[in-house]
């Protein structure tokens, strides 16, 4: 066991969060902690951590052992680079490879029992090098950055001239970099977009340590947890299992407290009125029978009626009247900034009642494809037609729809003169917004809160044509399934962005994924989408293996390029020509691969002679070529890596 937390309690402003909150971790646990937005699953982590006292309880480290710790918000100010800053986690390896320079130097000028004590400390610090993976620590550096969406030309950023969301990032990579004993993660994948996300997952599962998650992000807990530790109503209940079987012990968890409940009740109400039954007999038996049952109905052990938290928005969205079949026809779209080119040539379709996700990294211009459809930004070349009888609906992910000067109930009566103050506060209400909420100026409120009026805003406009730039970010996880279960009812057409593959996984009946300024259609969810991707890269290895065919390549009909259509026959000939380069580099980077790794084990094996051992020169000489080898490899490994996809 790394960490346990027994009998944890927390309360502000004599209104409990958490009470009596006891679990532990084990060396290997990959733990989340969940529960609604003000649950308490962040004060916890602030508690574990010690940066917040509890009222009651104790926490527990293992004796040893490290923890990281990565809250929501950064305050990191410095004026090293983002290389700088994650090479500074790397300060130990620094400086031992510095020593070992030194050593190397001073062993050429001295004799005898110097020489003899250097050489001790230099084997001494040659093994905690390479035990410490030494040799490739800027590798490893640079692999995080990468793994975590910083581009090259981003390393050499001032840490303090970065967004809020960039330094989460150089933070997350300095606690990776560390090798803690035990990770605690508070919403790690707020600011990462799909590619980092798989990264991460896969980073994290095959971790040599324990992970305490917070996050919203139901696919990324199905992928790493093993372990659930739910929030709710300030009571602590650990589960075992992902999110997903976490969730279906907790509904059947709810409905047999429900069950119970109901059925106690139904007894004591049962037992009631025979008591008063037997009374109204007025005989001495039925009297003193009647007082025996009420002894019997004291001793009952009452079960609380279950708790259900009124945190649940309540949302049905209807469109006011039937669109033409043909939704949207984007043609030729080409969208350009000074530094970059977003896309060119982009075309698609939607029809009636699909609902379509485009996806794709940071960066690729899926939010600047739904602003130039809602005119917000104009295109620089490319036609977008709007269908017969479309009403659009716009979700801004920025909520530039919402005007901060106003109230809450300003915001929806200006909008819908027609409804009336009470049809108005019931619309609030049901975005849990009450009482004096509803007074609140909209520049006063969370990302969440302002989520949720410009939900309830797209809730009243009735449009048949729903366009949504990241509906689910600062949504927990009750009211992101409110959400999907209201889209998957809504009659309409949906497009939308969107890095929440859960969400997607069970709204989208269509994928258009975004990539290298190409859009690329998949007609199913995001578990087909995966699917259909593997079997493109599985397809790719099979034309290399069959390059000296000349049968044309056919896709599967279910995936088109719609920028580029489908390869002509010289396109295709190209393309296995390239295909035959590549497969000519790849066998000549796996032959040098081989014939150093063949070297690097004969060093290895030269430097445990006793005559290798006490020769200082043909020692420094072999320990330069293993660096050299080893520096070579780990070009020569990503080149590989390239050249294999």
């Amino acid at each position: 066991m790394i960490l346990s937390c027994q009998g944890i309690a927390k309360a502000f402003n004599e209104q409990p969060v958490l009470k009596n909150c006891s679990f532990h971790i084990e060396d290997y646990d990959k733990a989340a902690i969940v529960g609604i937005n003000g649950a308490g699953k962040s004060t916890l982590l602030k508690i574990i951590m010690g940066e917040l006292s509890a009222d009651e309880g104790m926490v527990t480290f293992a004796k040893d052992r490290t923890a990281g710790y990565l809250p929501q918000y950064q305050n990191m100010d410095t004026d090293n680079t983002i290389y700088e800053e994650l090479l500074s986690v790397k300060q130990d390896m620094i400086d031992a490879e510095h020593r070992l320079r030194v050593l190397e130097h001073q062993m050429k000028s001295v004799q005898e029992a110097q020489l003899e004590r250097l050489m001790e400390e230099y084997t001494r610090l040659t093994h905690y090098f390479e035990s410490g993976n030494g040799y490739a620590y800027k590798s490893e550096v640079i692999g995080v950055l990468k793994g975590l969406g910083f581009e090259e030309d981003e390393f050499r950023k001032i840490i303090a001239t970065l967004s809020g969301g960039q330094k989460t990032r150089v933070a997350l990579g300095k606690i990776l970099l560390q090798h803690p004993d035990i990770i605690l993660l508070d919403e790690p994948t707020n600011h990462l977009d799909m590619t980092s996300i798989s990264w991460l997952e896969t980073y994290l599962l095959n971790y040599k340590g324990a992970v305490v998650i917070v996050s919203h992000d139901r696919y990324f807990l199905d992928r790493i947890t093993n372990k659930i530790i739910e929030i709710d109503n300030s009571d602590v209940t650990t589960f075992s299992g992902n999110y997903s079987a976490y969730a279906a012990k907790k509904e059947i968890l709810r409905v047999a407290k429900w069950n119970a409940y109901m059925n106690q009740q139904a007894e004591i109400k049962h037992q009631e009125d025979v008591i008063k039954k037997l009374k109204s007999f007025n005989r001495e038996k039925s009297i003193k029978r009647a007082e025996s049952r009420e002894k019997m109905l004291d001793k009952i052990e009452v079960i609380d009626k279950p708790v259900e938290i009124n945190a649940n928005m309540n949302m049905h969205i209807e469109p006011k009247k039937v669109s033409g079949t043909d939704v949207l026809t984007v043609e030729h779209l080409r969208k350009a900034f000074p530094t970059q080119t977003l896309f060119e040539d982009l075309n698609f379709q939607i029809k009636r009642s699909e609902h379509v996700a485009i996806i794709g990294s940071n960066g690729t211009g899926k939010t600047t494809i739904l602003k130039i459809i809602n005119d917000l930004i104009p295109p620089d070349g490319g036609t977008i037609q709007i269908g017969s009888n479309v009403s659009i609906g716009y979700y801004d992910q920025e909520h530039h729809v919402l005007h901060m000067e106003k109230t809450l109930f300003e915001e929806i009566s200006d909008d819908y003169p027609t409804l009336t103050n009470t049809e108005i506060r019931n619309t609030l209400a049901a975005f849990l917004f009450t009482g004096d909420d509803v007074f609140k100026p909209i520049s006063s409120l969370s990302g969440g809160e302002r989520g949720r009026v410009s939900l309830a805003k797209l809730m009243l406009s009735e449009a048949n044509f729903l366009i949504l730039d990241e509906p689910t970010n600062h949504l927990d996880i009750m009211s992101k399934e409110i959400l999907e279960d209201a889209l998957n009812n809504y009659t309409g057409t949906v497009l939308y962005v969107s890095h929440d593959r859960y969400f997607i996984n069970r709204t989208a009946t269509r994928i258009l994924d975004l990539d290298g300024q190409n859009l690329t259609n998949y007609l199913g969810n995001y578990d087909y989408y995966l699917e259909k991707k593997n079997e493109i890269r599985t397809s790719a290895m099979a034309v290399q293996s069959t390059n000296n065919s000349d049968t044309p390549f056919e896709g599967n009909a279910d995936i088109t390029d719609t920028s580029t259509g489908k390869l002509n026959w010289k396109q295709q000939k190209e393309l296995q020509a390239q295909l035959r380069k590549k497969e000519n580099e790849l066998k000549k980077v796996e032959d040098r691969i081989a014939e150093l790794e063949t070297r690097n084990d004969q060093i290895d094996l030269e430097m445990t002679k006793p005559e290798i051992a006490t020769d200082v020169a043909k020692l420094q000489a072999l320990t330069r070529e293993k660096q050299a080898i080893d520096i070579e490899l780990e070009d020569l490994l990503s080149q590989w890596e390239v050249l294999s996809e």
